[in-house]
């Protein structure tokens, strides 16, 4: 008889394309170049961007406010440029410490000289821009946006290249999901009995306490569950269960990279506590198996999905473990855990999971 232990282990590198932090701030300088209806020289252009990362949306608002001053053509004099926006930022997978990104909005722009019939209105506006990273915290970002606004029956344009700093702040709070736990057994103190045998004196009848300790209750397979309330005392040593003593699903949160089959320090770490686990446990085998996200053909998927399984096989045959005790297979994008709408969900769907059974 075959009993599946559901006992699932997440084997993968870490996911660089999910920001860290709730908020970041960007300091950026560059040039516009304004469309030749406008009459206005290409001038500086300086501000700043607030972007948002705590919703869990694909698209992170973004508020921009930026400055310029223009010289108009033919000495006509110069004018201030106030322009406030609010974006959509789309983020792609990281790769190499690198983010792209697209944004679109909607933005006001005020002018402080109306020559040439130059009004304050409102624009719209549509942008690409890649981020590299240097520290945790600290980007270097680069973006060029497209800003096209109505003027007295004439469509203006400008566009906008700049560069600066990304800060990111506030870090977030973890976001790994717990889908086991081990329970800690709590043993009451020993209960105590007080018998009362009672002394004749001459006068009085004094009761004389006598401790009775009860043994405490037995946890005969050390899974943390005691066995009265344990409904599977005989599980094998090192692996989690639930409040009943039975075995449960362990999840580690290590991804693997968009379309890569790497397996990272962390992810090492995990297989060689499953190969202590194995070794201890000689009469288990194991099922490995490979999953994807849905970025890229369902052909693709299936292969990298077959690629990551063989490559934890490989880890686990490397360290001793028997070949007929492995069996390796891929599922490739088909048994999503999450949306693969937004790229956290992406990045738990990428995944290895070990199922073990006698």
């Amino acid at each position: 008889m075959k009993s599946t232990l559901a006992f699932s282990v997440l084997l993968a590198a870490s996911l660089l394309g999910a920001s860290e932090n709730n908020y970041e701030i960007s300091t950026m300088v560059g040039y516009t170049i304004p469309n030749d209806g406008q009459y206005l020289d290409d001038y500086g252009t300086y501000g700043v961007e607030i972007q948002s990362n705590g919703l869990d949306f694909p698209l992170k608002p973004e508020v921009s406010f930026f400055y310029s001053e223009g010289d108009y053509k033919y000495d006509s004099g110069d004018t201030k440029i106030y322009r406030t926006a609010l974006n959509g930022v789309y983020e792609f997978e990281k790769e190499f410490n690198t983010t792209p990104f697209f944004k679109l909005g909607v933005g006001y722009e005020s002018m402080s000289n109306s020559a040439f019939g130059n009004h304050d209105g409102f624009f719209a506006d549509a942008g690409v821009g890649v981020k590299m990273e240097i520290t945790q915290q600290v980007a270097f970002k680069v973006e060029a946006i497209k800003m096209l606004k109505s003027n007295d029956g004439s469509h203006d344009n400008n566009l906008a290249l700049l560069g600066g700093l990304t800060f990111s702040f506030d870090k977030k709070a973890s976001e790994r999901v717990i889908t086991s736990s081990e329970p800690t057994a709590v043993i009451a103190p020993a209960a105590v009995a007080v018998a009362e045998k009672p002394v004749k004196t001459a006068a009085v009848t004094e009761p004389i306490v006598e401790p009775v300790p009860v043994a405490a209750p037995i946890d005969s397979d050390n899974d943390g569950v005691l066995d009265p309330n344990d409904r599977c005392p005989n599980t094998a040593e090192g692996l989690k269960v639930d409040e009943y003593g039975c075995p449960l699903i362990a999840t580690i949160n290590d991804h693997f990279v968009f379309n890569s089959d790497h397996i990272d320090s962390t992810a090492a770490s995990e297989i060689r506590a499953f190969v202590i686990f194995m070794n201890e446990n000689p009469r288990y085998k194991a099922t490995i198996t490979g999953h994807t996200d849905s970025i890229g053909t369902p052909q693709i998927n299936q292969i990298v999905s077959e690629k990551r399984a063989n490559k934890v096989k490989e880890a686990l045959i490397s360290q001793g473990i028997a070949s007929e005790r492995l069996t390796a297979v891929g599922k490739g994008e088909s048994m999503p855990i999450m949306s693969n709408m937004l790229k956290a969900g992406r990045a738990e769907n990428r995944r290895v999971e070990i199922d073990i059974y006698e």
